[in-house]
């Protein structure tokens, strides 16, 4: 929005040009992001102990964690909008993508708004029954991947899969992207709520792979960047990054307040919208294959649940880990909290700094 208003100030002061620029204006949106998470922080945490919104801890989790009961949760809205505003006021209001972005990490803040009010406000202690928390998430999933198919029609949208180390195979799906969207935005705002168990650690995973993907976003909106390193140039994927600028600067002021021990918890408000926000994104720049090394700790996660399960019920109770999601399985190995979250941030890293050099490994 600002963009349209300075832009055109240029003809009688040239320094009103630099807002034509995309780095610029991803800079802009992420301090814009950051300020408005510090300032708003307080308030909301406030706000949220007035009407006694607070985490409950389920029986079955670490005994450690029982002293985080009663710490404000459903901080995910301090996220979603420390995200969206500064997008608004920054990003190309004209761009798809921006949109689209926008609408999934708003329509699945809603579910996880629901899933915690019930939890908190109902009283029951798992929220949403899984499988209605699932098809929620299908169906959201499908909704945003008919976008895509419709824009694939009109030639606005390749319906073609990038795959990693490959220059030239991109098989066409079609009408099968649908499924592959679903998978993808499902799985991934998933991976994200089951990593969101100590402090600071699913959001700064996040902050890492939001990293990780401002710079492939913005390398893929760049004809000759990406020409060069012969990956997919989505020319609508440059403004995108102003979206992502945006929500590193939202999870770094979250992050403040998130960090052991923690003041307030996102809870699945905010779990459920990052982890699908990520997967759009992937499916935007067209590096959905890539989404499972850059958040290579989110999927670990994810992994070591369904092992756990699986394994659980086929064995007749017996365990690979001490306690799944994995994080919990260091916990209890004698770990500390804080040296669970560095170390899960350190993988992270790893991962993205590996899925970057993967842009020219082909």
């Amino acid at each position: 929005m600002l963009p349209w208003l300075l832009v055109p100030l240029t003809q009688y002061y040239t320094f009103f040009n630099v807002f034509r620029y995309i780095t610029v204006r991803t800079a802009l949106a992420g301090i814009t992001a950051l300020i408005l998470s510090l300032i708003l922080g307080p308030w909301i945490i406030k706000k949220l102990k007035k009407h006694q919104i607070g985490e409950e801890i389920r029986d079955v989790g670490p005994e450690s964690h029982a002293a985080k009961k009663g710490t404000p949760t459903m901080g995910g809205f301090l996220i979603i909008g420390a995200t969206i505003i500064p997008t608004i006021l920054w990003a190309d209001l004209g761009n798809t993508n921006v949109w689209l972005a926008v609408f999934t990490m708003l329509s699945f803040g809603a579910l996880g708004f629901w899933d915690d009010f019930l939890q908190i406000k109902k009283k029951k202690s798992k929220g949403l029954i899984t499988k209605h928390k699932l098809i929620s998430q299908i169906i959201l999933s499908a909704l945003v991947g008919f976008i895509f198919i419709y824009l694939g029609i009109h030639g606005d949208f390749s319906l073609q899969l990038s795959v990693p180390f490959f220059k030239k195979w991109a098989p066409y799906l079609g009408v099968f992207y649908l499924p592959w969207i679903i998978l993808i935005i499902t799985s991934s705002s998933n991976a994200v709520n089951l990593a969101d168990g100590l402090d600071g650690l699913a959001i700064g995973l996040t902050l890492i792979s939001v990293t990780a993907f401002t710079v492939i976003s913005y390398t893929t909106g760049h004809i000759e960047w990406s020409g060069y390193l012969q990956i997919p140039y989505v020319s609508s994927a440059a403004e995108l990054t102003i979206f992502l600028g945006s929500m590193f600067g939202a999870c770094l002021g979250f992050l403040w307040y998130n960090c052991h021990p923690a003041e307030v918890f996102m809870g699945d408000t905010g779990a459920l919208s990052l982890g699908a926000t990520l997967g759009v994104v992937a499916i935007l720049i067209k590096q959905e294959l890539l989404l499972f090394m850059v958040a290579g700790v989110f999927i670990m996660e994810a992994l070591s649940v369904l092992l756990q399960v699986s394994y659980f019920k086929y064995s007749g109770g017996k365990r690979i880990f001490k306690m799944a999601p994995l994080h919990h399985h260091f916990e209890l190995s004698g770990w500390s909290e804080q040296k669970v979250v560095v170390r899960f941030w350190i993988a992270a890293i790893i991962f993205a700094l590996f899925s970057l050099t993967t842009l020219k490994l082909r």
